[in-house]
C-alpha cells in the first residue's frame, strides 16, 4: 500500500478513484501517564510517555484507514491527513483519512 500526503505519487498514475476512506481510535487518559508527565512537566521539555502513547495512535489509526482502503481494493492512498478532537473530559480521538485509489506505474 502506497500511501502519500501529496494528490499524486512519482512513476504513478491513478487509474480508479475509490473514494474517502478513514481510521481513527479514541484513547482514555491513564493515571500514570498523567503522574509521570505532571512530574516532568515541573522540569519542562519533552513527555515521552505521551509522545509514545500518541505515535500507537496515529499508527492504529493509520492501520485501520489500511484495512477500508484494501476493502475497496485499493492499492494506494492520496492525500492522507490526520487531525484529533478531544471526545470528553479524559478522552482523546485520532483520526487518519485520505482517498484510497487503484495506482498503475506510468509507462
Amino acid at each position: 500500500m502506497i500511501i502519500v500526503t501529496r494528490e499524486n505519487v512519482a512513476g504513478y498514475r491513478v487509474v480508479r478513484t475509490l473514494g474517502m476512506v478513514r481510521g481513527s481510535s479514541v484513547r482514555v487518559r491513564h493515571v500514570g501517564l498523567d503522574l509521570m508527565a505532571s512530574l516532568r512537566n515541573l522540569a519542562g521539555g519533552e513527555v515521552p510517555e505521551y509522545t509514545k502513547l500518541l505515535a500507537e495512535v496515529r499508527e492504529q489509526a493509520v492501520d485501520r484507514m489500511i484495512v477500508e482502503a484494501e476493502t475497496l481494493g485499493a492499492n494506494g492512498i492520496l492525500a492522507v491527513r490526520f487531525q484529533s478532537a478531544e471526545v470528553s473530559r479524559n478522552a482523546a480521538e485520532m483520526m487518519c483519512y485520505g482517498t484510497a485509489v487503484e495506482l498503475r506505474p506510468e509507462g
